[in-house]
């Protein structure tokens, strides 16, 4: 089985017992967050897409890191007039694993 989740601005396939990086979501590790916002289920033989989404479906989600990605550095400069900025961003990330997935009623 598996579903089609948004989070962050970004859609995701997920199915049972994946682990995916996501945009940084509140919680401590080993907290449970549930995902509500389902695009799509689907087992093989039967699929539901939503319009835009599916009512009633969750995923059931455990955190297992609250990471910070890698360094990108942004760099700006305008020739011959002596600017330039350099600043630095890291990414704060959220691991999950999937726990399970509902349909809903």
């Amino acid at each position: 089985m598996f579903a089609i989740v948004k989070t962050g601005g970004k859609q995701y396939r997920v199915g049972l017992g994946d682990q995916i990086t996501v945009e940084r979501i509140a919680g401590i590790v080993g907290a449970e967050v549930s995902l509500s916002e389902i695009l799509a289920i689907g087992d093989g033989e039967t699929n539901a897409v939503g319009r835009p989404t599916i009512p009633n479906a969750t995923v059931r989600a455990k955190i297992v890191q609250q990471p910070r990605g890698t360094k990108v550095i942004v760099f700006k400069k305008k020739r011959r007039k002596n600017y330039r900025r350099k600043r630095g961003h890291r990414q704060e990330l959220t691991v999950l694993r999937i726990e399970e997935i509902s349909r809903g009623a």
